[in-house]
């Protein structure tokens, strides 16, 4: 939001929700009969009181002035953020399409709601300070840092070397061996490679024990991802060999810490898509954005603990203009979100589109700089969505070829493909999202005409 007036639309505010079931709540409270004493001001501050279960309404404010992504405040007991008051009094806010919006404004905040929001302007302020200055504590040993590194490159390498072994004796044996044994036998050598400070071959080796159990044809997946991560073992152990850009995307592989050193660019950022990945310890927000002047796609990544949402928050369709600094390695797409000099606002821009061979070939150059790449970011232009040939299936049909690219197992569950076919109601529309060997990720899509972007994730 940049001037009073401008206001995010009820999609933008549901991709704050932490999860499916508080979109749900959210939504139901975005009507004014829960609410009073409600207000916001042209700064971005958003204000109100919900009618709760107790005898005392809930106050809740909402700050999205900050560039690094809007605050919450709330007096209700959940543990989520944004909670569901949060967002509904968002979606009061945003009223319905071009309708005037329920909450008055101007208005001046209450006290309860300004004691917070000035706490944390004073936060922001010390922090900028404090990013702005020198530490304290002074420079870090240098020679104590590469000790460190020295040590956990040789484990590392009694990792690898051990986990090589590991795979010799399984092809020795014979797959079957692996279905016999169980999940046991890779959450055992995963272990192991955690004790090796080596994450990325943990991780690794816990998805070749869910594969037996996958289902028809899991021997020669098994096969695949083991020759994958033969290759990483022996990239590590000949990192020396390997030219600077592959050395430092096997270090990324493998979980090592590596800096954002690429010079920072400076553009207007259009969030192309947002969603997170969640496991029992970890929720992973991923972001996309898309820079106009460079024409460049990164990728942001958030961390939140369990059960709570990364802080970093960026709504489809927004852009805003920003520093971002890329990870070394070859063919990577992460970035890090640097000096940030306007707040995300809705923008009218589009990425350019390529045709369904094109995305197919740009995923093919890409694994010959990253052979462990599991996809790559690509905007198609001009497809279609249609049943394939086998029972279930789906693809993007290229309107303008006889080409056309599956969607991945995972895509023809998820709501998002309805939403993808009525959009389209059998027209060609411009779709955003990730092609890799299973297959295309529809993430977010736009008419062919004029028309707001449609999240699919």
């Amino acid at each position: 939001m940049t001037q009073q007036g401008v206001r995010w639309t009820a999609e933008q505010v549901l991709a704050l929700a932490p999860d499916a079931a508080s979109r749900k709540a959210g939504s139901k409270l975005g009507a004014a009969g829960p609410w009073s004493g409600t207000g916001s001001c042209g700064e971005g501050t958003v204000w109100g009181l919900c009618k709760g279960s107790g005898g005392r309404p809930y106050q809740t404010v909402v700050d999205l002035t900050d560039a690094a992504g809007p605050g919450y405040k709330c007096t209700c007991p959940s543990r989520k953020f944004p909670c569901k008051h949060a967002l509904g009094l968002l979606l009061l806010w945003a009223g319905d399409g071009g309708a005037e919006s329920a909450v008055p404004s101007p208005a001046d905040p209450p006290d309860w709601a300004e004691e917070w929001l000035s706490g944390r302007r004073r936060r922001a302020e010390s922090k900028r300070e404090k990013d702005g200055g020198t530490s304290s504590s002074g420079p870090a040993d240098p020679q104590a840092a590469r000790r460190r590194a020295e040590r956990r490159a040789e484990r590392i390498t009694a990792g690898a070397t051990e986990l090589e072994q590991r795979l010799a004796d399984l092809l020795r044996g014979g797959l079957a061996s692996a279905e016999q044994a169980g999940y046991g036998m890779w959450e055992e050598a995963a272990a192991r490679m955690i004790d090796a400070q080596a994450p990325g071959l943990a991780a690794r080796v816990r998805e070749l024990g869910a594969i037996p159990a996958s289902g028809p044809g899991w021997p020669a997946r098994l096969l695949e991802e083991c020759a994958l991560l033969h290759l990483l073992d022996q990239g590590w152990l000949r990192r020396d060999r390997l030219p600077d850009a592959l050395a430092a995307t096997v270090r990324s592989r493998l979980g090592l810490p590596a800096p954002a050193d690429g010079p920072a660019v400076r553009d207007h950022w259009l969030v192309l898509a947002q969603y997170d990945t969640v496991d029992a310890k970890l929720t992973t927000r991923r972001v996309w954005l898309y820079g106009a002047g460079s024409g460049h796609t990164r990728l942001l990544l958030s961390y939140g603990a369990a059960g709570r949402a990364p802080e970093l928050s960026l709504p489809v369709g927004l852009a805003l203009e920003a520093e971002l600094s890329a990870y070394a390695g070859a063919g990577q797409s992460r970035a890090v979100l640097g000096e940030q000099f306007t707040r995300p606002a809705p923008a009218g821009i589009r990425p350019p589109g390529v045709s369904t061979d094109e995305a197919a070939a740009r995923y093919g150059e890409a694994l010959r700089a990253d052979p462990w790449l599991e996809s790559v970011p690509v905007t198609l232009d001009r497809v279609v969505p249609a049943p394939g040939g086998e029972p279930g299936s789906w693809q993007l049909a290229d309107a303008d070829t006889d080409t056309a690219l599956p969607l991945t197992p995972a895509a023809r569950t998820r709501p998002g493909l309805w939403r993808l076919v009525a959009l389209s109601g059998g027209a060609p529309v411009k779709v955003f999202g990730e092609c890799g060997h299973r297959g295309f990720t529809p993430l977010t899509a736009w008419p062919q005409g004029p028309g707001e972007a449609v999240t699919l994730c």
